[in-house]
């Protein structure tokens, strides 16, 4: 099964992203996710499928993610949060 999905990007996470199929948008996302997340600004909509290949997730995982609960939350890398938090200090 193949969905179309509007990928956001946060304001206030570095790096975090936030995946929903594109015909519902943010209507199922928790008001609390989106008080955390910021205003979901735009960065692609992209056809995925559960073969299809995406930088850091899987997609089959993203698909199961949005049918199930409405959206999928693409948390940054490890190594991106430590060196945020590290800079913080400085």
């Amino acid at each position: 099964m193949t969905r179309i999905c509007q990928v956001f990007r946060s304001p206030l996470k570095p790096e975090m992203y936030l995946y929903v199929d594109k015909a519902e948008g943010c209507a199922r996302v928790p008001e609390t996710l989106l008080a955390r997340f910021g205003e979901p600004q735009p960065v692609l909509v992209l056809a995925i499928s559960p073969t299809r290949k995406l930088a850091r997730v899987n997609a089959a995982d993203v698909l199961a993610s949005i049918e199930s609960q409405g959206f999928f939350l693409q948390m940054p890398p490890a190594d991106a949060v430590y060196t945020q938090r590290e800079s913080a200090r400085d």
